[in-house]
């Protein structure tokens, strides 16, 4: 019988290294099916062959991406009878958010065997339930893009500008992270430049029945992870499910907002410049303004917006009960 479904994506940069370990760990474990895909397109293949072995948990071997396009053809491509499994992920990306949030950290394969560990005994202590974002054009044969984190306005420029510009580099993703957000607080101060983040573009942002907030944002956050910010805790209410930051393009707004979020802070008090909300549904608007969801690019254009809303609760494995 299979307990584990692994799905690895050997073209992640944390695979390069780890992925022999991960076969040679699996060869040793007959009761783990593993399926490895170099490209999206392939997922849906992936699935349905999972599918046919009913594993206990599925385990996602890849980064924020990977996960995102796992999570979207899991839930949305129709291939299990019934609620497909619950789901694991292994920290093995450049940001790991996903991962993080469902309490693995550290080395990949150890995560991976206590997951092994997990499947065989009682589940139920380890189950969580989280929404996932569902990003479309808001047209009801739109398929819908799941994922979990997404970043926008001046917040998808700096992520894109780590990506082209500070990955390359070869440095430990925690340096990379450090350079780019200072890379973004001296664009703020004496503008953009070519080897600077580019100048975010306006955008405007409705929550449906809860207003809409418009301008030049540093940051834009909308998740349905229980962390937002530097690790920082929420507190918003329970109305709604999607939660919103979003950061004026000020050097000031971007240091409170940081500062508060250190002290687990951020949402519990007003703070200039910083808006926290919630809400059921989020259409963002603008002009060619990015957005990255899990790490997919998508672009919100004239007419053309971009609209979030909550799927049903969906079942994770934490690894910390």
């Amino acid at each position: 019988m299979v307990s584990v479904a692994l799905l690895s994506n050997p073209k992640s940069t944390g695979n390069r290294a780890l992925l022999p370990k991960v076969r040679s760990y699996c060869a040793r474990h007959p009761d783990i099916f593993h399926y490895e895909v170099e490209h999206v397109d392939q997922i849906a293949d992936a699935m349905r062959s999972i599918a046919c072995v009913n594993p206990r948990v599925l385990v996602i071997n890849g980064g924020d991406g990977t996960v995102q396009a796992a999570l979207t053809e899991l839930h949305v491509g129709g291939h299990f009878n019934g609620a497909p499994p619950p789901v694991a992920v292994l920290p093995n990306g450049k940001t790991n958010l996903i991962a993080l949030d469902l309490g693995a950290h550290g080395d990949p394969l150890a995560a991976l065997d206590r997951v092994v560990e997990i499947a065989k005994a009682d589940m139920a202590p380890h189950i969580v339930l989280r929404e996932l974002i569902a990003l479309s054009n808001g047209e009801e044969d739109d398929r819908p893009v799941l994922g979990m984190f997404l970043g926008g306005a001046g917040l998808a420029d700096a992520m894109l500008y780590c990506r082209n510009k500070i990955y390359p580099l070869g440095l430990p993703n925690g340096i990379s992270h450090v350079i780019a957000f200072l890379a973004v607080l001296v664009s703020l101060v004496f503008g953009s430049a070519g080897f600077l983040p580019p100048r975010p573009r306006p955008i405007s942002v409705s929550l449906i029945r809860e207003g809409q907030i418009s301008g030049r944002f540093t940051l834009l956050i909308v998740t349905t992870l229980e962390r937002m910010l530097f690790g920082s805790r929420t507190e918003t209410g329970d109305d709604g499910r999607l939660k919103l930051m979003a950061v004026d393009q000020s050097p000031m707004a971007l240091l409170r907002a940081a500062y508060a979020s250190l002290l687990g802070r951020l949402g519990r008090g007003l703070l200039t410049g910083v808006h926290v909300e919630r809400g059921d549904v989020i259409r963002i608007d603008g002009d060619r303004s990015s957005v990255i969801l899990d790490g997919e690019l998508f672009e919100a254009r004239v007419g053309q917006p971009i609209v979030l809303r909550t799927t049903q609760p969906v079942s994770f494995v934490k690894l910390a009960a």
